[in-house]
């Protein structure tokens, strides 16, 4: 199956590449896709489990689903992620 996303606190290029990484790791994740510009991922997934899993990895590095909480913490996470993948 095939989706795309809505995420918050995607900035730049340094943040697309660590969430491709952050992505790539996971079983049953193809097709891995980000558009800084419209702030969103896309991507194939094999079953909802796919799809719960990819939310919380986003959720983790600072990249919330829009409609969620997006926290101080998230927004802190979402620097780091950006930074380290400017420096990968």
């Amino acid at each position: 199956m095939n989706t795309k996303v809505i995420i918050q606190n995607l900035k730049c290029g340094g943040c697309a590449k660590t969430i491709t990484k952050k992505l790539s790791e996971l079983d049953n994740i193809t097709n891995i896709k980000v558009d800084v510009d419209e702030d969103s991922v896309s991507f194939s997934y094999k079953d909802d489990l796919d799809l719960f899993v990819v939310m919380e990895v986003l959720n983790e590095n600072g990249y919330p689903v829009e409609g969620e909480v997006n926290t101080l913490g998230s927004k802190a996470k979402s620097f780091v992620s950006c930074a380290l993948g400017k420096m990968s």
